[in-house]
């Protein structure tokens, strides 16, 4: 079966969303080839509970991302696992007195176990074992262990998510940023490895606490995915006058990564969701970013297995219906909105690109602010409508799209905030 064959367009019943990448260049640009049973699955893999700093109990938050059409979410409370006994006082909870009585609504009471302790009434927070056998509904509806390993360097915030986990990992330290990033991404290799269990390591919000750079996500061994979008409202995602934005943090790691011969990075857009009570702007809420894998089964081993293969895209709220990677093209194909108008940019930078870097500010190795040259994420092309199509120049280290359009978000993560869709970048054949 050639590129050919494999490119199609499918009926809108299979999927919210599809991105079809087959090349026949090797084995990392290589999409798993189409089964008559895949299809696209929409998940968010950065959520928040009471087990950590949500305001919300696991069973309230899973309902809420199962009623809203989601197929797989990753619990990822800030280093812990909801294991072993735990009692909390509701009305001293972050979700106080409202979360509580949602939670019995939620689940009935024969389910909500509470005592008194002291005349003061608690609730035992459920273990991710029996939230996930009475929540899950296979083949429909996924839940997947994770943990959000919430480590430091110098007051500046180095958070890495570990996605379908086994075991609770302690953060590691470092002498400075970097190490610390590696130490940590290290620890959910070393468990996959030992294990054998399908799982990897995300690089979180790098502009949150202005704590990470490109240069100090570029040299990590093991790390191929990061947030290049991400919901709470104190990430930077657009950056500042001094610091790139999240996805100019991208092509920065893409360019230099590949030019020294290393893998490619993949972005994944997140809720990092935290309050669930009030939907609002300045809030952390959920359904703000996601990411739709294209799968033959909802199970972790299929799903991980489709990422990193970079077969999925992220959105906060586009819906693609295909796109086609052929031996000299790559093509973008919309499910528009009716009133809705859309664009396409494809971005990439260039062999030979001009790989001056000027310092913008002074400090050590971590904090040191580099402005790269306008070859570093290039816009190659952009075209109107709800399909596009990129010819390969030859010469090209990648090239992702970005899809852009004129509705504005329900509930966004600033005010102003439009929906949009990011395909993985891809080396196009030589």
């Amino acid at each position: 079966m050639n590129n050919e064959d494999l490119s199609r367009s499918w009926p809108a019943h299979v999927a919210t969303g599809l991105l079809v990448l087959v090349m026949g260049c090797g084995a990392e640009n290589a999409a798993t080839p189409v089964q008559e049973t895949a299809r696209w699955w929409q998940g968010n893999l950065h959520t928040h509970t009471l087990w950590s700093d949500g305001d919300e109990y696991p069973e309230v938050v899973l309902d809420w991302y199962r009623s809203h059409g989601y197929e797989f979410v990753a619990v990822s409370d800030h280093n812990t696992l909801a294991r072993g006994e735990r009692w909390i006082d509701p009305a001293a909870s972050a979700g106080g007195v409202p979360a509580f009585e949602r939670y019995v609504s939620v689940s009935g009471d024969d389910w909500v176990e509470t005592r008194e302790i002291n005349d003061v009434l608690e609730v035992r927070l459920k273990t991710f074992d029996e939230y996930r056998d009475r929540v899950e509904v296979p083949g429909r509806f996924l839940i997947i262990q994770g943990e959000e390993i919430t480590s430091a360097f110098d007051s500046r915030p180095i958070h890495v998510n570990a996605t379908n986990i086994l075991e609770e990992i302690e953060p590691r330290g470092g002498s400075s940023v970097r190490e610390v990033l590696q130490n940590n991404v290290d620890a959910v290799i070393e468990q996959r490895d030992r294990t054998g269990q399908p799982m990897f390591p995300h690089i979180n919000h790098p502009n949150f606490g202005w704590a990470l750079t490109a240069e100090d996500i570029i040299p990590l061994q093991g790390e191929r995915f990061f947030e290049v979008y991400n919901g709470h409202p104190a990430v930077h995602n657009e950056g500042n006058e001094d610091r790139p934005s999240m996805e100019r943090i991208w092509d920065i790691i893409l360019s230099e990564r590949l030019r020294s011969g290393s893998d490619l990075i993949y972005g994944i857009a997140v809720d990092d969701a935290h309050h669930y009570q009030d939907m609002q702007q300045g809030l952390a809420n959920p359904g703000r970013g996601w990411i739709m894998v294209r799968s033959d089964s909802l199970t972790p081993s299929s799903l991980i297995s489709s990422m990193e293969d970079g077969d999925f895209y992220a959105s906060t709220g586009i819906e693609l219906e295909d796109v086609m990677i052929r031996s000299d093209t790559v093509s973008v194909l919309l499910r528009p909105e009716l009133g809705i108008r859309y664009y396409t940019r494809f971005i990439g930078t260039r062999v030979g690109y001009d790989t001056t870097r000027v310092r913008v500010t002074d400090g050590d190795e971590s904090t040191t602010l580099y402005r790269y040259s306008d070859d570093v994420g290039e816009v190659f092309a952009e075209i109107n409508g709800n399909a596009a199509r990129y010819v390969f120049r030859g010469d090209e280290l990648y090239v992702r799209a970005v899809v852009f359009s004129t509705k504005l978000k329900e509930n966004p993560y600033q005010e102003g905030e439009l929906e949009m869709a990011w395909t993985q970048p891809i080396r196009p054949p030589r």
